[in-house]
Order: C-alpha cells, then sequence, then structure tokens
C-alpha cells in the first residue's frame, strides 16, 4: 500500500523580506507623509515640536550670556536636532519612488540645509575658521521653513502665493515706478538747498520707499514746503495701497481654501500634495499616486 504525504511548500524567504520590506515602507510612508492618519498627525506634531526647540535653541545660542553658560547643553541639544533631521531626510529619500525629485525640491532643499551646517562645521572644525562656522550656523534657521509643510493648511498658504505671484510682480513693479518718479521729484526739489541730504537721486528713491512704506527712519527729512507736501502725499499714498498686495493673497488664499476637490495624499515618486480627488498622476512629477512600494 502506497502512501502519499502532501508537504506544503515552503514560501520563497527572499519574498517573504521582500513583501515584509514592503508592507513595512508602506506603513513608514504613511506616517511620515500622509497628515491625515492618526500615526501621521502624532509625527507632524512630534516635529513641530522638534523644529520649534531647534530654533529656539540657535536663538539662545546667540546670546553671549547663555551661550557661555550653557554651551554644552547647546551643542548637545543641537547634534540631537541634527541627527533626527538626518534620520527623516535620509527616510524621505528611501521612501519616494523618485529621489532626486525629492533631494532638489524645495521641502527637500530646506531639510538638507537643516542638518547640513552641524557636518560643515565638524570639517571647518579650526579657530581660523570661527568666522565661517558662525555664517554656517545661521543655516539652521531654514529650519522653522519645514513647520510650513507639517502645519495644516501650509499648502493653502502657498498655493495662494503662487497663484498671485503675477498680481504681485505688477504691484511691485508699478509701486518701484512710482517710487522711481517721486524720488526724482524730491530731488530736484531739495538738491538746490544749502547743505542738503538729498545728493543723488538713488538716495532720493530711497528715501521715497522709506515714505511711501510709512516706515519712516528719520536719517533724511525734507526741509522745503513743497518737498514736505510731496512726502505727504508719498506717506498718504502709501496708506491707500499698503493693503494691496495682502488683498491679493487674501483672495487667492480663500479661493484656494473653498476649493473642496483637493485632496492630502502625498505623491510617492516626489512627495507632493494636493493633488486633485480625480487625479491618477502627479501633477509635478508625472508619478503614478496610487501607492506601490518597490
Amino acid at each position: 500500500m502506497l502512501l502519499f504525504v502532501y508537504e506544503p511548500k515552503s514560501p520563497n524567504s527572499s519574498d517573504s523580506i521582500n513583501s515584509a520590506t514592503k508592507s513595512f515602507k508602506e506603513r513608514l510612508w504613511r506616517i511620515i507623509f500622509e497628515a491625515e492618519t492618526p500615526c501621521g498627525k502624532f509625527f507632524d506634531v512630534a516635529l513641530l515640536w522638534v523644529i520649534s526647540l531647534s530654533v529656539l535653541a540657535v536663538m539662545l545660542e546667540s546670546v553671549d550670556a547663555i551661550a557661555l553658560e550653557y554651551h554644552k547643553l547647546l551643542i548637545a541639544a543641537e547634534w540631537t536636532f541634527t541627527v533626527i533631521f538626518t534620520i527623516e531626510y535620509l527616510l524621505r529619500i528611501w521612501l519616494v519612488r523618485r529621489p532626486l525629485r525629492y533631494i532638489f525640491s524645495f521641502y527637500g532643499i530646506v531639510d538638507l540645509l537643516s542638518c547640513l551646517p552641524a557636518y560643515i562645521a565638524l570639517i571647518f572644525a579650526g579657530a581660523n575658521h570661527f568666522a565661517v562656522i558662525r555664517l554656517l550656523r545661521l543655516l539652521r534657521m531654514f529650519r522653522v521653513l519645514k513647520m510650513v509643510s507639517h502645519v495644516r493648511g501650509g499648502e493653502t498658504i502657498m498655493q495662494g502665493l503662487v497663484a498671485s505671484r503675477a498680481k504681485i510682480t505688477v504691484f511691485f513693479l508699478a509701486m518701484l515706478i512710482f517710487a522711481m518718479i517721486a524720488g526724482t521729484l524730491i530731488y530736484l526739489v531739495e538738491n538746490d538747498v544749502p547743505n542738503t541730504e538729498f545728493t543723488s537721486i538713488p538716495i532720493s528713491v530711497y528715501y521715497a520707499i522709506v515714505s511711501i512704506t510709512t516706515v519712516g527712519y528719520g536719517d533724511l527729512t525734507a526741509t522745503t514746503p513743497l518737498g514736505q507736501l510731496i512726502t505727504s502725499m508719498m506717506v498718504l499714498a502709501g496708506y491707500a495701497i499698503i493693503a494691496v498686495p495682502t488683498g491679493i493673497v487674501a483672495s487667492d488664499m480663500v479661493r484656494h481654501a473653498l476649493e473642496s476637490n483637493h485632496t492630502s495624499q502625498a505623491c510617492p515618486g516626489c512627495g507632493m500634495h494636493g493633488h486633485l480627488v480625480d487625479a491618477n498622476f502627479c501633477r509635478k512629477c508625472g508619478e503614478a499616486l496610487k501607492l506601490k512600494m518597490n
């Protein structure tokens, strides 16, 4: 009598490892890039706290009394933040399907600048390069830009600014022309006055810009009645038009905020958010939006 014993085929170990890796990358992707999941929200909030504390440490380091007393503590905090940001940066590169798209994107560059100065400071560690190190450390303030990508509504702000860039450019050029004309008039009126401060048109244009923006440094003053009249007109005109760029940006922000056809889904290729509900491909890199980890 023959007895046949069925032995199930054991799964390939390499396939199991690949499947486990894909599953792990999918979970990690949703934590880092997707802000609507509980884990994603927790990650964003935690990262916001880390960014805030790192920026606070940079600001405190600029105070000589605090830097001298808590030098070792600030150095330890700086390297802790640097390691955290480095791990986050490398994970984002590992998770996206098109790493170069992310590396050369705006937030990719910001993420790099957030952790790069500490490593460069190790190379220029000599006393002769102290000034260079202090300059490089200023780049750490770019960490505050990372907040925009994690604060809810940051995409609306960025879209509003991008949508209004043409109008703002036209407004800026118009104001520049107005300042140049007003500065030239001030120069013609004040140039013949003894001991005048308006010795050239560029200085007069600077005075016009300060007056139109209602900043009023007080380093230059018009002395003739006609010059004072022109200055008064510039200040009043500045009050009338100072709200124009704010209104332009605000209207575009409201328009984008009212649009309900955008999702918070991140592109697996470059990590970009803000795609249409029915979009199948990323509008920036063309990657398929359906999450499929390699």
